[in-house]
Parts: C-alpha cells; structure tokens; sequence
C-alpha cells in the first residue's frame, strides 16, 4: 500500500506541474491497469465519467534492474564497447547484436576468413593449471578420454564407458582377491597353548617349507613348486655357484672378490735362455732422450681387441711394451720393440675398461672400469694384487711419481670426488671434493707436490698433494669441458685439449696462467676426449681427432707439421715411444692399434 500511495502521489505532482516528461493517452476498458484502479478508488474527488483518461509515467531510479546487465547475457557484444569485464565466447564475438538468436544465421555456419586463426575457424586461448592440464593429457593417453574443461562433470572421449564397466571388473577382482587372501597364506606351525612351555610359539611359527628347508641343510637345495622363467632360473644358478667360490664360467674366486683365473700368457715362455723375464728390457736399449722427428709410414696393426680400444699407455723408461685397455673388458699388453704380438691378456673387469695406468718400474698398473671396480694387478704373474672401489664409476687413475709415494694413487670418478687410495692398508688416505662434475683427468704438476684436475664443470683445479683444498681456480664463462691433459717434458707448461676444437696453454709454476699466445688449432674434438701429448724432447705435440686423424704441430711455431689419416673411426688415443725418435702408436675404436715410423 505504500508503493502504490507513492504511485498516486507522484501522479498528483506531475498533473500540476506543466512541464510534464512524457504522456500517454489510454482509453479506459476492462483491462485498465490495476494502479488506475486503485488510484480512482482512493481519489474520490476524480472524474468517473471521463471516457479518456491521461497516465503520466515515470522512470524510477533505483526500483527496475539495469537492462545492459542482462543484455549482455541474452544478446551479443556490442562492437563499439571498448572494455569488457569478462572472458567473452567467440560466438557471443561474431554473432549478433541486437535480438534473439537467429536459428539459420550465416556468422554460425562459416565466420569471417579474416578472423580466422585455424583452417576450421577460431581456437581460442584457455588458461588453465600446468598440473591440471598434464593430469588431463595422462588421463586421455591411458584411458581415452578427459573432463570438459568448460564442464567437469562431462567427460569427452569414446572409452569411457568401456572404462567404466572395466573398472567395476577390476573392483569386483580385487574384492575376490582380498577374500583369498587368507586362503593362499602358508600354514604356519602356530602353537598357541601357554601351557607348552617348550613348545610355544604363538604367531611366529615357521612355515612347513621353511621347516623342510631347515632340515635338508645348507648346502642341499629343497625343491620349491615355483614357477621360475629361465633367466630366473640361471640368476639363482650363478647365485649358488658365487657361494661356493666360483664365477659364473665355473673358475675358482678369491678373497678378494676377482677370479683366481685372470690372465692368459700367449708367449713361447716367460722367461728367455739367460733367465730373464719378459717384462724386463732388452740390452740394447739406452735411456737416451731422442731427437724426435715426424713419423712417415704405418709400420705395425695389432688386432686383438674384439671391440674398441678406449686408452694406450707406454712402459715407463724403455718403452719396449705398450699396454692397451679394450672395451671388451680386458687389457691387453703388446710387445712394441721385437716381433710385435700380443704377450699377456688380463682378464678381471665385468665391463669395459675406462683407464689404465703404470707404476714407475713398469711390474705394476692399475686398471679401472664401468663395473665400478679398481684393479691393482702383477704385470708379469697377470694376478689381480688388490682391488679398490667406492661404489662409484672412476674415470681417471694416477700413481704419484714420486719413488717415496707408489703405494697411493689418486682415482676421480662419476662422484665429483678424487679418492687417494693407500695400497698397503687398502684405505681411503685422503678425499678432494670441490668438483661439480664427473672428474675426467689427473696431471701432476711442479715437481709432484701439486696436481691438476678437469672435470665436466668446466673448469680446472690446482690441488697441493694430500691437502684438499683448492690453490688455484681456472674456470671462465667462455672456457668448455677439457677431458685431456698432458704435461711438457720441461714441466713448465701444460697442455689442454679443449672441446672447441682448440688446445690452451697454461702456466705449471705457482700462477697458473693461460698463454694467449699458444694456441693450437685445425682438429675437431667436440664431443670426444681424444687424447693428447709430446714428443719426448718436447719439439712436437699431437692429438688425436674425432675423424680418425693424427695431428702434429710444432711446439714453437704453433702450426701443424703433419697430418695421418690413421684410422676410420674416432683416433682416441696416441702415445710417443719415450726412446724412439720417430714411433708413435695410435689407437681406435674400431678394435685396432697401430704403430707409426
């Protein structure tokens, strides 16, 4: 009764006053409004007999809903608005302004090429969660199908309802499995009586196959109705043979956890007619630095290696044996003086061989593989002296110089860490652990008080022997990977094959520094740790090369003298002869070793 008493009064106001906003003339039938009505029943004063009557209307402020509200709704986007506070559809976009919708429209069946984005029409962008958005692919890759993203509750794809009659089979599966749980539980010897003082075991009996194991002993095998693959089958076979002390060939193991079986002689005898070994030198050599020159020809190819060959090392001194670590798990050492075969094959790692190092007299050298396995063997007997290993892959294996210091070694494995061994008590003397990457090389420095370690990091790292810290740190945003370094024969350079392709000088006295002016270019390396060295007189260094070359370049010119075509596949390694002026050895991973003169 208020509204409608507001509703009189106003229309009083607007018939006296003259300036009147806008009038409509109505005639009066039995459909008069109900406002009219009540309006002639409160003014009593109105003229009843009056035909037509005059209804002012008005527009109130606050009482009707804004119609642009709801237009946004029910009609399209107006083109001329220049803001909008929602994420507008592509059809409420290009479809019509004003009006319903039109159920045949054009804008429906093809939009306008020109806001086309996709051959089909428009795609539209979609924020979504990262972690939504992977849950939804994973869920649409295994099981075919995904949630609306404009609608959750609807799934799209064409295995849904497959899945779900699957997963109610699953449901009904796992319930049948747990009810039989309890039926394929062994019967246990439960003894439950307190009273069985002796005999009480309560939940913890033993089972009947464990109790018939017991008593077939240790050594016995009790057969067990278990269905065992073959490969199974020969797991448990070498299982059995390990605990009886042998390998899977039937060879006896030692203590140490190496066969006792580990080397191969393929001499006539180990010993000539003066009773001499043959690892010792022949008579005829002299320690004699040469005066080195460019080999010319290919003189020797040892084959033996039934796959690639990954490092070469020289005897130390004489030269006279050349020792090569194969990716067939084996080592190999060769006669390079006399008749050039092949004299003794070691045979200890499980994997491939990764490096290979002397000791200074040559009746030593330790060996390290990806079994994660360092060996110390006997050159001569070929037995497997120790064994070492963290756990960890090792990379790179150096004995100190030093005659004072043959029973460590330094290893740098997969771990950032160089481990210094002690081969008498068969412990971990020292750990340097600064690397932030695999350590691929160890170089020893300054007269073997200090040593020099690359890694994957980038970077180099001077160390002074059993202290570990750091003295000098070279590393620099432009500088790459160096897994190959050699020291000059003078000792005060050294020498670092780059992966760009370049090889950098660097200072071996107290500062450390790169000579700028040294710079060895023209091989390709990227990628591979192609090894590298010097002529024993240091005129000359070389390197291998990622396309089977050799490279020479001359120490003072920094230009390259010569270039061999040495092999097909990528030239790993290569060492001078250190009493030969002319002979260098080359090796591949297309299983051949080769000797140049």
């Amino acid at each position: 009764m208020d509204l409608l008493s507001a509703y009189n009064d106003s229309d009083e106001e607007e018939s006296t006053n003259t300036t009147t906003t806008t009038t409509t003339t109505t005639t009066t039938t039995e459909t008069t409004p109900t406002i009219n009505s009540n309006t002639n029943n409160n003014n009593n004063n109105s003229n009843n007999n009056n035909n037509n009557k005059t209804i002012t209307s008005f527009k109130p402020s606050n009482l009707a809903p804004i119609v642009t509200s709801i237009r946004v709704v029910e009609n399209k986007i107006n083109p001329n608005d220049k803001m909008l506070l929602y994420n507008p559809t592509v059809d409420s976009l290009e479809g019509d302004i004003f009006g319903p919708k039109k159920p045949f429209s054009s804008n429906e069946k093809k939009l306008d090429p020109k806001f086309k984005n996709h051959t089909n029409g428009i795609v539209e962008d979609y924020h979504i969660n990262d972690y939504a958005f992977d849950k939804q692919v994973l869920l649409f890759k295994s099981r075919g199908y995904s949630e609306n993203p404009n609608n959750s509750s609807e799934l799209i794809g064409h295995r849904k309802d497959e899945d779900n009659s699957n997963n109610n089979n699953n449901n009904n599966e796992n319930i049948n499995k747990n009810n039989n749980k309890n039926k394929d539980k062994r019967k246990r010897n439960i003894t439950d009586d307190p009273a069985n003082v002796n005999g009480y075991l309560g939940p913890w009996g033993a089972s009947k196959a464990e109790i018939e194991l017991k008593q077939g002993g240790d050594n016995d095998m009790v057969p067990i109705e278990t269905n065992l693959t073959e490969q199974q089958r020969a797991f448990m076979d070498s299982r059995v043979k390990k605990q009886k002390g042998k390998d899977e060939e039937g060879n006896d193991i030692d203590s140490i956890g190496a066969p006792t079986t580990t080397s191969i002689f393929h001499g006539k005898s180990k010993k000539d007619y003066m009773g001499r070994s043959w690892i010792d030198p022949p008579s005829d050599l002299r320690l004699v630095t040469p005066d080195t020159f460019i080999p010319k020809k290919l003189i020797h190819t040892y084959t033996g290696h039934t796959k690639g060959v990954a490092a070469i090392r020289y005897i130390p001194k004489y030269g006279h044996l050349l020792l090569s670590a194969g990716m067939d798990n084996t080592v190999k050492i060769w006669d390079a003086y006399g008749d050039r075969r092949c004299i003794q094959t070691y045979m200890g790692h499980s994997q491939a061989v990764r490096d290979i190092c002397f000791s200074n007299d040559g009746r030593r050298f330790l060996s390290c593989g990806y079994d994660r396995q360092t060996r110390l063997w006997d050159t001569e007997t070929g037995k497997i002296l120790s064994s070492f290993t963290n756990g960890k892959i090792p990379y790179c294996i150096k004995f100190n110089p030093d005659d004072d210091k043959q029973e460590q070694f330094l290893c740098g494995g997969s771990d950032k860490k160089i481990i210094q061994w002690d081969i008498k008590s068969h412990e971990i003397v020292q750990e340097y652990d600064q690397h932030l990457g695999a350590v691929n090389t160890i170089t020893f420095l300054d007269d073997n008080r200090r040593f020099v370690t690359s890694s994957d990091d980038k970077s180099l790292r001077v160390w002074d022997w059993g202290i570990p810290v750091v003295i000098k740190y070279i590393s620099d945003p432009s500088m790459h990977s160096m897994p190959a370094v050699a020291l000059h024969p003078k000792g005060k350079w050294f020498a670092a094959q780059s992966l760009d392709n370049q090889i950098l000088i660097y200072s071996a006295r107290d500062r450390f520094r790169m000579n700028k002016k040294k710079r060895f270019l023209g091989h390709n390396v990227s990628g591979y740790a192609c090894q590298l060295g010097f002529s024993p007189d240091g005129k000359f260094i070389y390197s291998g090369d990622s396309t089977g070359k050799a490279f020479f370049w001359d120490w003072k010119t920094s230009k390259i003298v010569k270039t061999i075509n040495a092999h097909n596949n990528v030239c790993i390694g290569i060492e001078w002869s250190p009493l030969e002026p002319s002979k260098v050895a080359t090796c591949s991973w297309n299983n051949e070793i080769k000797l140049w003169d």
